[in-house]
């Protein structure tokens, strides 16, 4: 098997376990090669309520600080949709680096995960 189809596999296995609802949506993180995305998913009405990602921001970079950024801007605009829980999906990419810093900066920001 190669890579993308060990992540497929990894992403299907989480996928059966993290259901978001209205309570507790999921915040769901993809990364690009160039940008870094993040949503807040409905699965129960198959709605995404909030939605941020690096492709709007000046300058942004692929980088650390920039996913911190998208942490700090998801909570706050999931704050303003009285979101205050989340189940925290990472789409099967390790929880280190940017992945690890959008969380951070989400519970930083007063978003529970």
């Amino acid at each position: 098997m190669n890579k993308l189809q060990l992540r497929k596999k990894r992403i299907s296995r989480t996928r059966a376990k993290i259901i978001g609802t209205k309570e507790r949506p999921r915040l769901s993180v993809f990364r690009s090669l160039k940008y870094i995305y993040a949503q807040i998913v409905d699965d129960g009405n198959g709605k995404i309520l909030v939605s941020v990602d690096s492709r709007k921001e000046k300058g942004a970079k692929n980088n650390i600080e920039t996913a911190a950024r998208i942490g700090e801007e998801i909570a706050k605009l999931a704050l303003q949709k009285k979101i205050k829980a989340v189940v925290f999906d990472k789409r099967g990419y390790k929880y280190h680096g940017k992945v690890k810093a959008l969380a951070e900066e989400a519970r930083k920001a007063g978003l529970k995960l």
